[in-house]
């Protein structure tokens, strides 16, 4: 043989070892791809401090709506797409997700809870209804959660519709809106109010063309934010309106202060003699019904508001913290025409909705500085046990918290059933769970329990049969 056929013979015998360690070793499986841990864009959890937080602000505002007798009511969190297009303005619809068609059905999405109300009303055939409605809606935004600004958020709306005498149910609307943010102690806040008929006046007054309303007032909108210097360059360069005309628009759009003192400014001036003397007279009756009402104090009016001019037709309003950079906390007017969108019948209609998701951040933070703690955990008491090795021990202690739970009593159970009885304390602590019943086997025999106040640290004896009653007035139940 020769030498090179011992070197493909070798080749060949390491090539089969070779397969053979291959064909020995475990088969190393795919690996799985990790699941993205992180929220969609926009979106947020709510742990469960923000959602104590969350319940103690929804019940002030929900109370607050009961009060003036309203009732609740719900909607699909998606509404035909026809239902809600072109409802919110050009801007606004760019803003509205739509869903994948369905049985033949286009569906988006809510944007908001006043056109599904809209819709609602014609549905089931309202031509009166004062409601509220806590829900989700959702925008296809560029969301800046630092601003309280989401994609996936709550809002609080409250609506009176139907025929009413004039203002008396947009009187209402701001006494309710006054009573929330005061009782939500956010801090000094502002009610802005104008109306959208005084801005069609200001502009004609202005001698401004009607087709150029909607841009003239969204510079208009901008001057809680920016000098009127800085406005009137944005008219005059971008927006196409005249020197003269901007100045007579600034006559007017700068104006704002205590309700009655403008009022009165702008009956002796004359301003709205001939345009805009209608809104006027129903501003000084709408400043009449609250000063009634003591609902004036954090009330201004302020003709540069404007807003939802795609279908408010009357009182504009928006609320605003002062000294902060969140923008409106509230904002709502009256919308006249929207029911008819969806029905023969218009049905008059004015609303307010509360920014809820900023509500919650200044809530939040409001806790974090004060350092106070909020229980997560809403148990008033937990059954603890001796330890013993007695089976019976543990039936005795599921039988007192189904005695409890009976009579409506929160108890928190520690599945530990074997700890002692200073874990089981331990964990009550732990759980800001201020008593705890504690029973071994001398209690059981003599029908008795020892009833801890862990805040206290008092304890005191009851009797079984009397245990239910004494609990629930330590409660206060």
């Amino acid at each position: 043989m020769d030498q090179k056929q011992e070197q493909q013979e070798e080749e060949q015998v390491q090539n089969k070892v070779q397969q053979k360690q291959q064909q020995q070793q475990p088969k190393q499986q795919p690996k799985e791809k990790q699941l993205a841990v992180k929220n969609p864009k926009g979106t947020r959890d709510f742990l469960p401090q923000q959602m104590v937080i969350r319940r103690q602000a929804f019940k002030i505002i929900t109370d607050v709506f009961e009060q003036h007798g309203a009732v609740e009511i719900d909607t699909p969190v998606f509404e035909l797409k026809e239902t809600l297009i072109g409802k919110y303005g050009e801007e606004g619809g760019k803003l509205i997700y739509d869903l994948q068609d369905q049985g033949g059905e286009i569906l988006s999405l809510r944007y908001d809870l006043t056109v599904p109300f809209a819709r609602y009303l014609a549905t089931h055939g309202y031509k009166k209804l004062k409601r509220y409605h806590i829900g989700k809606v959702y925008r296809r935004d560029n969301p800046s959660i630092q601003q309280g600004r989401f994609r996936e958020f709550f809002q609080c709306d409250f609506d009176i519709a139907g025929e009413n005498d004039p203002m008396v149910a947009d009187a209402e609307l701001i006494k309710i809106i006054d009573q929330i943010f005061t009782k939500l102690d956010l801090g000094p806040f502002q009610i802005k109010i104008s109306n959208r008929k005084l801005l069609d006046a200001m502009i004609q007054i202005a001698g401004i063309p009607k087709t150029q309303f909607k841009t003239v007032c969204s510079s208009i909108d901008k001057l809680d934010k920016q000098p009127w210097k800085e406005i009137r360059q944005e008219l005059i360069e971008k927006k196409g309106v005249t020197e003269e005309q901007t100045e007579i628009l600034s006559k007017m759009v700068q104006l704002r202060g205590e309700p009655f003192q403008l009022i009165q400014q702008l009956k002796e001036q004359k301003i709205f003699e001939q345009q805009g003397k209608e809104a006027l007279d129903e501003m000084e009756l709408l400043f009449t019904l609250l000063k009634y009402m003591n609902g004036l104090k954090n009330v201004i009016f302020d003709l540069s508001l404007a807003r939802g001019l795609d279908y408010y037709t009357g009182l504009i309003q928006e609320t605003v913290l002062l000294g902060g950079q969140l923008g409106s906390i509230s904002g709502g007017g009256r919308y006249d025409d929207l029911v008819g969108m969806f029905s023969k019948n218009s049905i008059p209609c004015v609303g307010a909705s509360i920014g809820i998701e900023r509500i919650f951040a200044i809530l939040e933070e409001k806790y974090k500085k004060s350092g106070i703690v909020l229980r997560e955990n809403q148990s008033d008491i937990i059954v603890a046990t001796i330890p013993s090795k007695n089976i019976d021990m543990i039936a005795e202690k599921f039988k007192i918290y189904d005695l409890l739970w009976s009579n409506g009593i929160k108890a928190d159970v520690c599945y530990k059933l074997n700890w002692n009885l200073g874990k089981q304390l331990t964990y009550a602590n732990d759980q800001q769970i201020p008593y705890a019943i504690v029973i071994g086997e001398d209690e059981v025999k003599q029908e008795i329990v020892k009833f801890k106040d862990l805040i206290e640290k008092k304890e005191e004896t009851i009797n079984l049969k009397d245990l239910v009653q004494i609990i629930k007035q330590k409660l206060g139940k």
